[in-house]
């Protein structure tokens, strides 16, 4: 629980991104918080009546900015227009909700509390810690999640969350006016993409546990797009921020180790098989050297590459970008 904090001497703004969901978008804006100083609305090009409920919620509303797409942008470009915005107002915390109902708002103090206390940057919902509440999630959905949740982990060096895929987020103003937010990607990869940049920044992420409600809604993420999409956009976050981490912004002992490592294990593997393959057509046992050679390459490989693994998981930033906000 958080302590009794007078929430309304922050400028907290809360960005939506609304859909198609003309259905819930009136409950979500009027289950937020007196608190919030601004509520933006991102309409994407919903071809449903989402943005003209909004646009009559805004004459009784003063908090309430609706901004409009033209065309379809996802939800990450959503997110970028309405942090942007957030910024432009002055907002010191900006918070993502999502505009189908699914997030309960009476966990927004939670997110707030790490990020005004200046103990992390940004914070994220983490919907494995409440069981009770778990098992109201679809099987495939849980299944899923963990599974993207860990290669996510993998792909943007954040090995202390549990959750890194949740969108239920908050993040301080500074942190944000340094994201390149022309790198973040417009579409459902966007919470991962927000990981990698923040990362690469040295900014502090906490896992804040809290439960998902799952009413029936129909998720828009596709299987095909996580099982065809995702994968390759994980390979190139993970290759982009071990390239950067290790051999752009820093050389460290993680670097001489994938330097090892890598070409031994690759050697080993190549030169091993090319002769396997080699003495077998000819029918006869390869020499003891022949086998002993690319045996020990992939084994020090292996231990080197370990090595380099162990160091990055203890090279999760620890150091908050943002001093407590007064």
């Amino acid at each position: 629980m958080s302590p009794h904090v007078d929430f309304r001497q922050y400028s907290v703004a809360a960005v939506i991104p609304a859909y198609r969901v003309e259905r819930e978008i009136e409950a979500v804006i009027a289950g937020l918080p007196p608190y919030l100083k601004h509520i933006i609305v991102v309409d994407d090009a919903s071809p449903d009546h989402t943005a003209d409920l909004v646009a009559a919620l805004v004459k009784r509303d003063q908090r309430l900015v609706l901004v409009r797409h033209e065309r379809n942008q996802g939800v990450g470009g959503a997110m970028v227009t309405g942090f942007s915005k957030a910024l432009e107002l002055g907002a010191q915390i900006v918070i993502k909700i999502d505009g189908d109902g699914q997030m309960d708002t009476s966990h927004i103090p939670d997110l707030l509390m790490p990020l005004i206390l200046g103990k992390a940057d940004y914070a994220k919902g983490n919907r494995f810690r409440d069981f009770a509440a778990l098992r109201q999630m679809p099987l495939i959905r849980r299944v899923g999640n963990m599974a993207l949740g860990f290669l996510s982990k993998t792909a943007t060096g954040y090995w202390n969350l549990f959750d890194p895929t949740n969108g239920f987020l908050a993040i301080r103003a500074e942190t944000l006016a340094q994201l390149p937010l022309d790198q973040i990607d417009r579409g459902y990869y966007f919470e991962t993409s927000m990981l990698a940049n923040l990362y690469l920044l040295g900014a502090v992420v906490q896992d804040v546990p809290m439960p998902a409600r799952y009413k029936g809604e129909v998720s828009s993420l596709m299987i095909h797009r996580v099982l065809f999409e995702f994968p390759f956009k994980l390979f190139g976050t993970l290759l982009r921020r071990v390239l950067l981490k290790n051999f752009i912004y820093d050389f460290s002992m993680g670097s001489v180790y994938i330097l090892t490592g890598l070409p031994l294990l690759l050697f080993g593997l190549i030169f091993g098989s090319y002769k396997w393959i080699q003495y077998a057509r000819l029918g006869v046992a390869a020499p003891t050297g022949t086998v002993i050679l690319p045996t020990l390459s992939v084994l020090l490989g292996i231990q080197f590459l370990l090595s380099a693994i162990e160091i990055d998981l203890r090279s999760v930033p620890k150091e908050p970008l943002s001093q407590p906000l007064a």
